[in-house]
């Protein structure tokens, strides 16, 4: 119940904010005419001035040196010490999102082309991994606008430089080995198609790629044995028994257990490994 009311709350602030971005540009024409109904009372008041008699100036005291520097201090103590631009601004947030949007509530394929050029990172860069699991988004591809406000709200990101600083810090999220196990888990089910439950053999050599090509030293032939194997898709067990076998068992395999609780398709890498590479 309390995850229903959350997700109801969440869904009418952004709905009042996708409401408050589409009659900006009308409130700022509103803004802009009464902008100029003022200037226009001011320039009459000016010109009122002008006519008066000038005032005779008080010769200052003592006292009012001391008051005015007491005020410009009081001035310095009460100006804010971060500039507002230097705050998160969930309307510019949204402003951003739809620059990659258009008239959708969804960054699609081609809005996410565009955004990853725009943050200088290549799609299949595994930072982007990162970001979508920041984002909790969904699929493969897209990032709906509530993915898109909640997750940048977090890393606390409502423009394209913004994000360009934070990379460094969405990299050394990989470095936690926590953090990379969730991050690990969480791609097989980003990954897979919807209707199905398990990774074809392709897309699961990718992300295993991505994701312990560079760190996995058996990698290379551990995909080689994926390309010759008789299996076609990846569970999510065999997915995730991966990642404790490249974490825990030695390179030359000599502490793993043939009766462990190993899914067989580890059984049968090993078997194959030892036949070709270490005979």
């Amino acid at each position: 119940m309390h995850s229903d009311a959350a997700n109801f709350q969440l869904n009418s602030h952004l709905t009042t904010l996708a409401s408050i971005h589409k009659i900006h540009h009308t409130l700022h024409r509103l803004v802009n005419n009464l902008t100029e109904d003022v200037d226009q009372e001011s320039r009459s008041s000016a010109c009122c001035s002008r006519a008066m008699p000038p005032r005779k100036k008080r010769r200052p005291t003592a006292g009012d040196d001391l008051s005015a520097k007491k005020s410009r201090q009081d001035r310095k103590l009460d100006s804010p010490l971060i500039r507002e631009e230097e705050t998160f601004s969930s309307k510019r947030c949204l402003e951003w999102f739809y620059e990659y949007a258009g008239c959708d509530d969804v960054v699609g394929p081609e809005g996410m082309e565009k955004f990853c050029e725009d943050i200088g990172v290549e799609p299949e860069n595994v930072v982007m991994l990162v970001l979508a699991w920041k984002l909790d988004a969904q699929s493969m591809g897209y990032f709906t606008l509530q993915e898109w406000l909640r997750g940048m709200g977090s890393l606390q990101c409502d423009s394209t430089e913004r994000l360009r600083n934070s990379l460094d810090f969405l990299r050394s999220v990989l470095n936690d080995s926590t953090s990379f196990k969730h991050i690990y888990r969480y791609a097989f089910d980003f990954a897979r198609e919807k209707d199905q439950r398990s990774l074809d053999l392709n897309t699961a050599k990718c992300m295993l790629g991505l994701l312990l090509g560079k760190t996995w030293p058996l990698f290379p032939v551990f995909n080689q044995f994926l390309e010759q194997s008789k299996y076609k898709v990846v569970n999510k067990d065999q997915w995730c028994n991966v990642l404790e076998f490249s974490r825990t068992i030695n390179l030359d395999l000599s502490n793993y257990d043939e009766d462990g609780a190993w899914p067989v398709l580890l059984d049968e890498f090993v078997e194959w490994y030892k036949e070709r590479h270490m005979s």
